[in-house]
């Protein structure tokens, strides 16, 4: 049980990964050629991009694989003091061994500035012959072209319910801990794809009981139950605004969930519920709505009555039909 079970059972090598096997084949191939270019790694959190550059590395040099890898936080320090600097200071110096390079992993480098990322772009062609770039980005769009033209692009995808579940137990049989079917559901359902995510939560439910099922989970990752959620928008639709104003209270107040964590929900649940495509749209419109005026500083009870007062007004519209 000690330690960060993320890090703990962070694959090693790339054959370790999960989900991303056509990203694992290309990335063996440049291991197999030494022959590496820039790298853009992009796409949702904890699917994996971080255990790539870093398994990468390790095939590439070896046991003394971290005197060749520098690993920068972007979003720490995205100025353009970083890229001329740090980074800059660590491309010129010549690399350890018979590597031919060193590798900058730049971990969120979508935080970069503009004028960091135009200084970054210069740092790339300068010191090809000693270093090569792993940018690690949730969106690509926010690179600037002449970086990304620069790099060979990989997208990672949110990971699929058969690795996520895989992965999952074999964590569980490394620490002795056992996860009802149930459990297991539940896991799926909190990570939506992010294997840290599911990693972390199973690791909190194993700390209150070494077997995990769905409540222990519920709780332990501060997640509504969908059937809670599903509940809530289901009273609102039949025209009930005091008894959906009941269950919002519930999920808010007795199980401590944020508003934006369950506005994410409701958008899930919202696709579950038979309902007519054109108001599905309408609130759609009025979910993204309430969320940016949360995210804005706004006050998210009010915003979420507001919420399921739309879903009331739908709710006996379409009953009148």
């Amino acid at each position: 049980m000690k330690g960060i079970w993320v890090e703990k059972h962070r694959p090693r090598s790339l054959d370790d990964v999960v989900g991303q096997e056509a990203i694992v084949e290309r990335l063996k191939a440049y291991v197999k050629t030494k022959n590496l270019p820039h790298l853009l790694f992009a796409g949702p959190a904890g699917t994996g991009k971080t255990t790539c550059a870093i398994a990468l590395t390790r095939q590439l040099f070896g046991e003394n694989w971290n005197l060749n890898f520098n690993e920068l936080n972007a979003s720490d320090e995205r100025g353009i003091d970083v890229v001329r600097n740090k980074i800059k200071s660590f491309a010129r110096m010549a690399p350890i061994g018979e590597g031919g390079f060193k590798i900058i992993f730049l971990d969120e480098a979508d935080a970069l500035t503009s004028d960091a990322q135009a200084a970054l772009r210069r740092t790339m062609e300068k010191y090809t012959n000693t270093c090569r770039f792993i940018l690690s980005v949730n969106y690509s769009s926010k690179i600037i072209e002449p970086i990304q033209s620069r790099c060979a692009v990989f997208r990672f995808r949110p990971l699929k319910r058969e690795a996520v579940e895989g992965y999952l137990n074999r964590v569980a049989d490394g620490e002795n801990v056992k996860i009802t079917k149930e459990g297991m559901d539940a896991l799926i359902y909190i990570a939506q794809g992010d294997l840290r995510k599911a990693t972390n939560s199973l690791q909190v439910a194993a700390s209150i009981n070494t077997t995990v099922d769905e409540d222990t989970l519920y709780k332990a990752a501060a997640t509504a139950r969908p059937e809670d959620v599903r509940k809530l928008l289901e009273t609102s639709l039949e025209g009930d605004f005091m008894a959906a104003r009941a269950v919002l209270d519930d999920l808010l107040i007795e199980h401590g969930l944020s508003g934006e964590d369950l506005i994410k929900q409701i958008h899930r649940t919202l696709f579950e519920l038979a309902i007519p495509d054109d108001v599905r749209v309408k609130l759609i419109d009025k979910i993204g709505e309430v969320e940016f005026r949360m995210i804005e500083g706004s006050n998210e009870r009010i915003q979420l009555e507001n919420l399921i007062s739309n879903f009331v007004v739908a709710g006996l519209e379409m009953k009148k039909k």
